[in-house]
């Protein structure tokens, strides 16, 4: 008998980490070299399981692959698959959720403080001659007087929010989902999502998209912020209307952004970010460390070996599976 196929859809990683741990696990492992339609279907169509990073996987593509069991994501986002049709056919999605934890926690941190503070501001003023400590920043927060409003109480959000209490900063959570008394054990505050966005003096997005959360923040949500609050994303870009956020910044309606993820990636060469005023950006990066890049791969590949071995996944999105098959 054949040893169980998965295939790699796509993946920009260096190195063969997902194939080596699933070789090493009994599987027959092969990654796409290239993602049409037609070579997908073909290279899938006796694969148990997908490992997928950026490739869209939908119903069409999964009707292709009669004996598709599993899909894995390689990260943590999972809106390239489309949870419903594979639920409908009987097919597990999982994702990797805890291998950047850490990294996109300190990430997310580093740009708020950078903003809070207004360290781009001082770099640029530094470097063209100006020693202007006042005026040269157009902020300068104090802690305890600063609200942060945490959008996403997961893995990451609450580790921000335990990060900025820490600092000192007041800290507001709106999360529907997460329980009051574990906001609260943080020393934070529960709010709703509305009150977040309206509050806060620095708002960071922790959720996931979906079509409910799709362009969460746009020029509505922003008419109802502080005038020049900053805006941090570490998350997914398409949670933000990025016109909307463009134009608030040059008016001035908001004042600072830092973003890492954005609506179509990578950033292109004129896109209207890349001009506007107190914005700081990073290339979808705050997931990176060695450690990081190390685990992700192999956590991607993990799912599928203990999956097709019957043990449990804890990091499957769609329980209601089984319920189709």
């Amino acid at each position: 008998m054949a040893d169980p196929h998965i295939l790699i859809t796509d993946c920009d990683l260096p190195g063969d980490a997902a194939e080596h741990t699933l070789r090493a696990a009994g599987l027959s492992a092969e990654r796409a070299p290239e993602t049409s339609f037609d070579t997908l279907a073909a290279l899938g169509a006796g694969a148990e399981g997908l490992i997928v990073q950026w490739h869209r996987v939908d119903g069409a593509l999964m009707d292709r692959m009669p004996s598709l069991k599993i899909i894995s994501r390689l990260g943590i986002g999972y809106d390239m698959i489309d949870v419903a049709a594979a639920t409908e056919r009987g097919i597990a999605v999982a994702n990797t959720p805890s291998y950047c934890i850490e990294e996109v926690a300190a990430h997310t941190i580093a740009m708020i403080m950078a903003q809070a503070r207004g360290l781009p501001a001082y770099d640029a003023a530094l470097r063209v001659g100006e020693w202007r400590p006042v005026a040269a920043s157009p902020m300068a927060v104090r802690p305890s007087r600063t609200t942060v409003s945490v959008l996403g109480f997961g893995r990451i959000g609450s580790l921000v929010a335990r990060g900025c209490r820490a600092l000192g900063f007041r800290v507001l959570v709106a999360d529907p989902y997460a329980p009051v008394e574990a906001i609260t054990a943080a020393d934070c505050e529960s709010v709703t999502i509305d009150q977040a966005i309206a509050a806060a003096d620095i708002l960071t997005l922790h959720v996931p998209l979906t079509d409910v959360t799709r362009h969460l923040i746009d020029a509505k949500s922003i008419e109802t912020m502080k005038s020049g609050a900053v805006i941090v994303n570490t998350c997914r870009g398409p949670l933000i209307d990025e016109d909307a956020l463009v134009a608030a910044l040059h008016s001035g309606r908001v004042g600072a952004a830092a973003l890492d993820v954005f609506e179509a990636e990578p950033l292109a060469a004129d896109a209207a970010l890349r001009g506007a005023p107190n914005v700081l950006l990073t290339p979808h990066a705050a997931w990176y460390s060695p450690e990081a890049l190390e685990d992700l791969p192999v956590h991607a590949a993990e799912n599928i070996i203990r999956f097709l071995a019957g043990e449990h996944v804890g990091a499957i999105v769609n329980p209601a599976y089984a319920d189709a098959r």
